[in-house]
């Protein structure tokens, strides 16, 4: 129990200095602000996916509900920037409670059943009769609070705070028992295991975490569209980074980030073409040889992977 204390502590701190150090180091800001919120969806995802075994290919909907909720409270009720943010991330958790009958479904009927529930969120956002609410497709506009390098901080407490969470969850009897209820809810629930509660908790957990980043996103860029915020390739990437770490860790989501994170700005942004083979390769090899992801291979060693 101490040695998992002393590595969860030197993961946090590793994570502080880097991207403390990051702005400094590299010229573009966005880049590790970038990093920093896929890392933070990465374990959003981790939470549901390692935890409960609910893969949520429509994850960008709490993001996008952040970024818009953030919008709404600054623009039409003027609030100030922090309680923004965090009632941004609420209107996430609270789009996640309504949606939370598809936590009835299971396997790629729940996957699709959110992708479905994201596009919905989407089209209610971006629907010209909510202009006066949502800016409908025009565009929100949220130069008043533009402050990167506030909210670059603001995402790394984020990042920290969500990594410390799924460090809890791991090693917690409340981690234990979504095990036990992703390997066998029926059994679990004869344990006496409140499956559903469970269940919805860390859901609306995950969803707090990517309406935190949606809303910190918006308050770093503050202009933003509701194509883009409700893209579909940031669920991917962040299923995709989640993986390739491997789900169930602390370490996993952030491995997965920054190998393939830093692939992507490596050669993705000069060469996509070369960049979509070698991701593509990398994926297959990862499929065939490390379904558990790359922290797998340190287990294989008898590693003990935080």
């Amino acid at each position: 129990m101490r040695r998992n204390k002393l590595s969860n502590a030197i993961i946090l701190v590793v994570l502080a200095v880097l991207f403390i150090l990051a702005p400094l180091l590299y010229p573009n800001q966005s880049v590790p602000f970038q990093m920093m919120a896929f890392m933070t969806l990465a374990q959003g995802v981790n939470l549901l996916y390692g935890f409960t075994g609910y893969l949520p290919f429509g994850y960008v909907g709490f993001f996008g509900s952040g970024a818009y909720g953030v919008s709404i409270l600054v623009l039409l009720l003027h609030w100030s920037v922090i309680p923004a943010v965090i009632g941004g991330g609420l209107f996430a958790v609270v789009v996640a409670l309504l949606l939370s009958p598809l936590l009835r479904l299971s396997g790629a009927y729940f996957s699709i059943g959110s992708l479905a529930a994201s596009e919905i969120v989407y089209y209610v956002v971006s629907n010209p009769n909510m202009q006066n609410i949502t800016q409908g497709p025009y565009g929100v506009n949220l130069a008043g609070i533009y402050d990167p390098n506030t909210s670059y901080y603001a995402m790394l407490v984020i990042l920290l705070i969500f990594t410390a969470v799924v460090m809890y969850v791991k090693n917690s009897t409340f981690g234990m028992s979504l095990l036990a209820i992703k390997e066998d809810p029926v059994s679990a629930a004869m344990a006496g295991i409140n499956v559903v509660r469970r269940r919805v908790a860390i859901w609306l957990a995950s969803a707090f975490a990517a309406g935190l980043v949606g809303a910190v996103y918006g308050w770093y860029v503050s202009v933003f569209y509701p194509s883009s915020v409700f893209d579909l390739t940031i669920s991917i990437f962040a299923i995709v980074f989640t993986l390739f770490g491997g789900g169930g860790t602390v370490l996993g989501p952030i491995v997965g980030t920054i190998v393939l994170y830093g692939l992507y700005n490596t050669i993705g942004v000069s060469s996509p073409q070369y960049f979509q083979l070698i991701y593509g390769l990398l994926i297959v090899v990862l499929v065939m040889f490390l379904p558990q992801g790359l922290t797998s291979l340190l287990k294989r060693r008898g590693i003990n992977v935080p």
